[in-house]
Formats: structure tokens, C-alpha cells, sequence
């Protein structure tokens, strides 16, 4: 595989929902053309207006067509449509010469199509937003310094990291939408694999693996999410490492369980008719508007307790509040991502598949997320023996 296919320097942005926010005001600056792609023109061009971009990038309605009918050898696509539409932009990009970039989670599918385009000196960025995405360069780092601090040697390991979209000004429902809330329930239905007390563990029903956790003395509650166990080779845990807790996860207000009983009671006997009401019950009664505030709350720790007494621990805190113009979330994914696409800008990346960034990328990327506002602040935690109550 060879270096990739020269950028052309133009960039499709597809979609303008929740999470897209000032990455793309980033991207303005780094690219040569960006066209914002929307269900309509006047769609696109709002966004645009909400975000002070109105002349600086173009607005368009999307259509399979009009999308592939735009698209040239070297551009980046970037897909911000629900995660079961990126699988065919992704075989749109390839087709047109195209590189591709989005922030939800790999698939199997989207991991094939990838191997198609690192072929054709393609890049293929997923991963790349808050969670997955700022999560995994946390991840990367804790493990580089702990490796620098402790050596190969073999040792315990303990490892969390949970990230949360709340609502700034708690309510009776503990929540804030940030995303489709057919989305949030699906994910809830998704059974979670993890590691705890050295043991594979599976939650059939994650919200049952609840438990409280405690950050700067503000108490939440955590459950795991989705499944864990292909992170730890991702994150590099050295092979004399003794995982004993490896959990990826969500981070709620306290309360929340308690909030949402009624929501799993139908989770656990509804059939889909009866979710798909469920979800569209819930956008009804908790709608996401432009006078709330929302809060992301991410949270990434790893302990190594080594087998000769050593005991190094380390933790990244992003604490993060809206503002009128966007969304903490909207800005905590599209900055990363314009990030992401900004090195395909530059040629940085290597054709192929990539899930945010690894090895000496990790430092620059936190460098230029702190440069822009969203401060990854890392802090040595106690050690073992004279930390208490905190949950980790």
C-alpha cells in the first residue's frame, strides 16, 4: 500500500443534525471547498447561517445523484447520516475516487469496504468524534505513559471510560437527547461485554449493570456499553498486563435509572411496533430545543498495579457546557473529525482504515483539540492505597 490519493482539497459534508457543529468552520479554513449537504437547500443554508458560515461554504440538497454526480478523484466525504446510511455513501466515495470519514462505530461491513478502498490508495476515518473518538486518544495516551513509567512488566490493569451527553440543568428525566432517541433505545437493547474482576462479563440489559460513580465529588451513574473486548488489543495493553476491570461505557446524571424505569420495562416487553412508538413518544415529550444547554461528561482512567509493587495511575477529564450557537456534543464530535479530515487534507493519513488516531498522532491531535478549545485534562491519580470512594 502506498501513500493515498492525493486530497483534491474539497470537502461534501453530509448531514446537519445534532452532532454538526464548528468543525465545520474548522474545515473552512482548511479546505479549499466545502459543500454542506442537507435534506434541502434551505436546510443546508440555515445551518450555515446558525454557525456564521453563510458564504464561506455552499449549501446543498442531497440526492444519491447530485452527491455522486459532485464528487471528484480526491475529495472527502464525510458522512454525519445515521450509521445505517454510511455504508453506501462509503461504495458512493470509492466509486467517485473518494475519501471517506465519519465518527460512529466500525462495522464488519464498513471494515470490508474499507479494505476496497486502502486498495485503491483511499482513506477510510471512522471513530472519529467524541465517543468513539476523543475516548480513544485518551485510551492511547494513558497507555503510552503508563508503559513509560512502569516498563514491560507484568502488572494488573484496570481501565474505564464512560462519556455521557447530559442535560447542563438537570431534569426529571435525567436526559437530554443528543441523538435519534430510536438510536439511544437500540443501544439499550445491545447486550455489553466487559471485563470485571477479571472476569468476561455480559449485560443482556446494560441498564442493570448500573452502578454509581463518582467524579470530583458529583455522584453519576455508569453502565457498560456496547462491547469492550476488542478495545483492549485496539488500546495496545501489553500482553504481561492481567486485565482485571476493562469496561467501555455510559455516563449518566444520579437518578437516571429510577427515571427511566418505565422506558426498560418496555424495552423488556415491547416487540418493534411497540419500541418504534416508544421512541417516537419520547421525541414528542422530551424534544431537544434551542434554549437547552447541554453538558459531555467524558471521563477515561487506567490503573497498573505492577507485580513489583509499582502502582501508576492516570486519568483524562472533558467537562464540557453548550452554548447558543452549539451543542457541547455537535462541538465535541465535528471538531474531532474536522481534525481527522484535515490530515487527509494534508496527506498525514495512509490509505487504509483508521479508527481516530494512534501511536505519535495521539499527542498532536490532543494538542490541536486544546488548542481549539476542548481541554482534555489529564491528572496522576492517587495511588491505590490512599484513594477511596472514588468508583474507579
Amino acid at each position: 500500500m502506498g501513500e493515498s490519493t492525493a486530497a483534491s482539497g474539497t470537502v461534501h459534508w453530509v448531514g446537519t443534525g445534532l452532532s454538526t457543529g464548528s468543525g465545520l468552520a474548522l474545515l473552512c479554513e482548511q479546505a479549499e471547498r466545502l459543500v454542506l449537504w442537507g435534506r434541502t437547500d434551505e436546510q443546508a443554508a440555515g445551518t450555515l447561517d446558525r454557525l456564521g458560515l453563510t458564504g464561506r461554504a455552499e449549501a446543498r440538497a442531497l440526492t444519491d445523484d447530485a452527491l455522486a454526480d459532485a464528487m471528484r478523484p480526491g475529495d472527502v466525504l464525510v458522512s454525519m447520516l445515521p450509521a445505517t446510511e454510511h455504508l453506501a455513501l462509503l461504495r458512493s466515495a470509492i466509486d467517485s475516487g473518494a475519501h471517506f470519514a465519519c465518527s460512529s462505530y466500525l462495522t464488519p461491513e464498513i471494515a470490508q469496504a474499507a479494505t476496497a478502498a486502502g486498495a485503491a490508495d483511499l482513506v477510510v476515518l471512522t471513530e472519529v468524534g467524541l465517543d468513539p473518538g476523543i475516548d480513544h486518544l485518551m485510551a492511547h495516551s494513558l497507555v503510552q505513559q503508563a508503559i513509560a513509567a512502569t516498563g514491560p512488566a507484568p502488572g494488573s490493569a484496570a481501565f474505564v471510560s464512560y462519556c455521557g451527553g447530559l442535560p447542563a440543568v438537570p431534569n426529571e428525566f435525567r436526559y437530554r437527547f443528543s441523538w435519534a432517541p430510536r438510536g439511544v433505545l437500540n443501544a439499550l437493547r445491545s447486550p455489553a461485554r466487559y471485563v470485571a474482576e477479571g472476569i468476561e462479563q455480559t449485560a443482556e440489559r446494560p441498564w442493570e449493570a448500573t452502578r454509581e460513580f463518582v467524579l470530583d465529588d458529583e455522584t453519576f451513574e455508569v453502565y457498560p456499553n456496547r462491547d469492550s473486548m476488542p478495545y483492549v488489543a485496539k488500546y495496545a495493553f501489553p500482553a504481561a498486563w492481567t486485565v482485571e476491570r476493562f469496561v467501555r461505557g455510559t455516563l449518566r446524571l444520579a437518578g437516571w435509572r429510577a427515571a427511566w424505569s418505565a422506558v426498560f420495562e418496555q424495552l423488556t416487553t415491547g416487540d418493534e411496533a411497540q419500541i418504534s412508538a416508544l421512541a417516537a413518544d419520547l421525541a414528542t415529550r422530551y424534544p431537544t430545543t434551542p434554549e437547552d444547554r447541554d453538558r459531555v461528561v467524558l471521563v477515561v482512567g487506567l490503573r497498573l498495579t505492577g507485580d513489583d509493587g509499582v502502582d501508576w495511575g492516570g486519568e483524562y477529564v472533558l467537562d464540557l457546557v453548550g452554548n447558543d450557537v452549539e451543542s457541547a456534543m455537535a462541538r465535541t464530535v465535528s471538531v474531532p473529525l474536522a481534525i481527522g479530515v484535515g490530515e487527509v487534507l494534508d496527506g498525514r493519513a495512509r490509505p487504509g482504515l483508521h479508527q481516530a488516531a494512534t501511536d505519535d498522532a495521539v499527542d498532536r491531535w490532543l494538542g490541536r483539540l486544546r488548542d481549539l478549545g476542548i481541554d482534555c485534562q489529564f491528572r496522576a491519580l492517587q495511588p491505590a492505597a490512599e484513594r477511596e470512594g472514588t468508583g474507579r
